[in-house]
C-alpha cells in the first residue's frame, strides 16, 4: 500500500461535494454514517444536498472566490454531477484534493473527448464521426447509413441534445437544431438491452465492482432498473471487465458508471461514462451492504473498500413528476416498496423526484408480470412498455442518468 492511500481522512474531516441533486444528497447522507462530515457547493440554497449538508456555500461552480473559500472549507472534494466547471476543478485541485480527478470530469462531460478517449484505451464502442459543418454531416451520414443520432457533445440528458436522423430530408433541420458545435453523429446498433455497471477504484488502486444490471427507459428517461441483468453469466461477467477496464485506464479513484449496449450477437458496446454515482445504481441502497454511495465516499476519503456484494435482486423504479408523484400515499402505504424521496418542492413534467426498490430473494428476480405485480401503484400499462421497447431501438438516446 503506498503511503497515499494510507492517509484515509480521519472522522469528522469534511469532504466537499461540488453539485447540489440528489447525488449529492444520497452521498452525503452514506457520508454521514462513516462519520465524515459534508460541504455542499450548491446554486441554490434548496438543492436536495444543501438539505441534509453539514455545509453549504451558494455560488456559481466557475467562480473563483467562491472556490477558493469552498476549498478553504473542506479536505477533499467530490462532484455529483458532469455539468459543473472543469476550469473549476482544476482551480480546487490546486487547493486540496480532487476525486475523481478534474481530467476525468474533461472526459465524460464532452462526447467527444470520451469517445475519443475510450477508443485509444481499445474500448469497443458504436460507429460515430464528429460533425462540425454541414459536409462533415453529409459524410458521417453517408458513413453510418440511416438512421443515426445527431447530437451535442455537451449537456445533453435524458434524451436532450439530439435528433434522430431517418431520412436525408431531415439531415439540415437536425443540424440547424443542435448547436454548440462540434456535434457527434452515432451510428445505428441493433441492441438487445442495455446494461450498466457501476465500479470503485480506492487510492491504492483496489478495484470493486457491482453485478451487472439491466436498464429499461420510458420517454428517455431511466424507468426501471434490474439487478442482476437477465443476461447470460457470460455477459454479466464481460460487463464487469469491460466496465473495470475503463476504470483501469482513467485511473480512477472514486466511482464509475458504464452504460453499454449488448448486441443482437451478444457482443458489448460502451455508450457512455458518468465518474460518479449513477441512477441505474440506486438499488444498492437496499440491496447491498454497501451502496454506491458509501463506496464512493469511501473511494474519496481513502477508506479501504469493501466487497461490492449484494444480499437481495432487486428493482429499482423511477418516480417522476408529476404522475409518480400523485400516487404517492399509495407508495408509503404497499408493504414491500422502499422509496426513496430527493427533497424536490415542484414535480415537473419529467423531473425525477425520487425513486423506489423493491427487493427479492437472492437468484428470485421474476419476470416482467411479475416485477410489475410487485411493485403495487407503479405498475405500468404493458402496451406502455411494448411501445417504448419498439421506440428504443436507436443508441445513445438515454443520457446523464
Amino acid at each position: 500500500m503506498t503511503a497515499e492511500a494510507a492517509r484515509a481522512l480521519p472522522p469528522s474531516s469534511v469532504i466537499g461535494i461540488v453539485g447540489g441533486g440528489q447525488l449529492g444528497r444520497m452521498s452525503a447522507m452514506a457520508a454521514a454514517r462513516l462519520g465524515y462530515r459534508t460541504h455542499v457547493l450548491a446554486d441554490e440554497p434548496d438543492a436536495p444536498a444543501a438539505q441534509v449538508a453539514g455545509a453549504v456555500t451558494i455560488g456559481a461552480y466557475d467562480d473563483p472566490a467562491t472556490l477558493r473559500r469552498f476549498a478553504e472549507a473542506v479536505d477533499v472534494v467530490t462532484f455529483e454531477f458532469e455539468n459543473v466547471s472543469a476550469d473549476g476543478l482544476e482551480l480546487l485541485a490546486a487547493l486540496c484534493p480532487v476525486r475523481p480527478a478534474g481530467a476525468i470530469l474533461r472526459i465524460s462531460q464532452d462526447r467527444l473527448a470520451e469517445k475519443g478517449f475510450l477508443a485509444e484505451a481499445g474500448i469497443p464502442l458504436a460507429p460515430w464521426h464528429a460533425v462540425g459543418t454541414r459536409a462533415e454531416l453529409d459524410r458521417a451520414a453517408a458513413a453510418l447509413g440511416l438512421p443515426f443520432v445527431l447530437k451535442t457533445t455537451r449537456l445533453g440528458y435524458d434524451g436532450k441534445g439530439q435528433r434522430v436522423v431517418a431520412a436525408a430530408s431531415a439531415l439540415n433541420p437536425a443540424f440547424e437544431a443542435l448547436a454548440p458545435r462540434p456535434l457527434v453523429a452515432e451510428g445505428y446498433v441493433d441492441f438487445a438491452c442495455e446494461l450498466s455497471v457501476m465500479v470503485a477504484r480506492g487510492l491504492d488502486g483496489t478495484i470493486r465492482a457491482y453485478d451487472a444490471v439491466q436498464n429499461r427507459h420510458r420517454h428517455h428517461i431511466l424507468d426501471l432498473t434490474l439487478a442482476p441483468a437477465p443476461v447470460t453469466p457470460e455477459i454479466a461477467e464481460a460487463a464487469v471487465a469491460l466496465a473495470v477496464r475503463v476504470a483501469e485506464a482513467l485511473s480512477l479513484v472514486g466511482l464509475l458508471g458504464v452504460e453499454m449496449f449488448v448486441t443482437r450477437d451478444g457482443s458489448l458496446l460502451v455508450n457512455e461514462i458518468a465518474p460518479r454515482p449513477h441512477n441505474s445504481g440506486h438499488w444498492t441502497l437496499d440491496a447491498c451492504p454497501v451502496s454506491q454511495f458509501e463506496m464512493h465516499v469511501r473511494a474519496v476519503a481513502g477508506l479501504p473498500l469493501p466487497p461490492a456484494t449484494r444480499h437481495s435482486d432487486a428493482v429499482m423504479r423511477n418516480l417522476v413528476g408529476p404522475d409518480d408523484m400523485a400516487l404517492w400515499p399509495a407508495i408509503v402505504a404497499t408493504p414491500g416498496l422502499l422509496p426513496h424521496l430527493y427533497g424536490k418542492r415542484e414535480a415537473r413534467s419529467g423531473r425525477k423526484m425520487g425513486h423506489v426498490n423493491r427487493l427479492f430473494p437472492k437468484g428470485g428476480l421474476p419476470g416482467s408480470f411479475g416485477i410489475e405485480a410487485a411493485l403495487g401503484p407503479l405498475a405500468r400499462r404493458q402496451v406502455e412498455q411494448d411501445l417504448d421497447t419498439g421506440a428504443e431501438s436507436l443508441p445513445g438516446d438515454r443520457t446523464r442518468t
